[in-house]
């Protein structure tokens, strides 16, 4: 794969733009590229921000979902460029896992790549993973696929089959009730700088299908994490779906269980039961 390293970080509030405008008559097979940028540091007040609003610890390591943040200007701009053949607009992004391979100090500069991979076959449609690294010295040091779905698109001949699901065990006992706010997806597109309209506002999200605006699943993740801080090893896997829309504002609960050496996740509307997250968080 030919790789195109970035200057700086993509503007995503253009990338959304560009998107919309280009979102028809694309097709094809994945873009044979990676772009990367290198020596990223990252901004103290920034992280600082990320976790009061994903309710993080601040201390001298980044939290396992931080360097997504990073990343994912690279993975837009990727997914926003015409020879990407699925349409930016409408993609959900229904599974994530991270894998941390070591602690990442706060004060280390970071050199990232991002691709596209895995173009598979899904009952409503087709998904696509968009791979992404994080290395120091040439050492990988954590690592992510976000698993993207396109309603109603169409995969290539001889795809495989997607594999969106994650498995759990019993999660019976709710061991936390958060009450999320309407504007906690305005507030995660502050710090992260994701400003896709079916989080900042219910008549955009309307236009997407949703009744109301939705919370941005990565931050769900963050919250997670956030609230087993202390409990999790340096070097860890954290995998989960996301599984039916968090509609802002709700009041959900967080179900937790000891397993593998690590845990089973889960959260659901507190009401109806619906599963909005399930997940596993295992050592590595």
């Amino acid at each position: 794969m030919a790789v195109t390293v970035l200057d700086a970080a993509p503007n995503l509030g253009k990338l959304y733009a560009k998107a919309a405008a280009t979102a028809w008559g694309r097709g094809g097979p994945l873009p044979d590229t990676r772009l990367a940028r290198h020596g990223v540091a990252v901004d103290p007040a920034r992280l600082a921000a990320y976790t009061r609003v994903c309710r993080l610890p601040l201390n001298d390591v980044l939290p396992a979902t931080y360097p997504h943040m990073l990343t994912f200007p690279l993975q837009m701009a990727l997914m926003s460029d015409r020879s990407f053949p699925l349409a930016l607009p409408g993609l959900v992004h229904v599974r994530n896992r991270i894998d941390v391979l070591r602690a990442i100090g706060a004060d280390v500069p970071l050199d990232l790549e991002v691709w596209a991979d895995n173009f598979a076959q899904h009952r409503s449609g087709a998904t696509v993973d968009l791979r992404a690294t994080a290395t120091v010295g040439g050492t990988e040091v954590w690592r992510s696929t976000s698993t993207y779905l396109a309603r109603g698109a169409t995969a290539p001949d001889g795809a495989p089959e997607a594999d969106v699901d994650v498995a759990v065990g019993a999660l019976d006992r709710a061991t936390a009730t958060w009450r999320i706010p309407d504007d906690a997806g305005r507030r995660y597109a502050k710090v992260s700088g994701d400003v896709n309209p079916i989080h900042l506002s219910g008549l955009a999200a309307k236009a997407f299908g949703f009744k109301r605006a939705i919370a941005h699943g990565m931050w769900v993740k963050a919250r997670v994490l956030g609230a087993l801080s202390g409990r999790l090893p340096d070097d860890v896997a954290v995998d989960v779906s996301f599984r039916k829309p968090l509609f802002l504002p709700s009041t959900v609960t967080l179900s937790t269980a000891q397993a593998g050496g690590g845990w089973d996740v889960a959260v659901r509307n507190a009401s109806s039961g619906v599963e909005h997250l399930v997940g596993t968080i295992r050592p590595l």
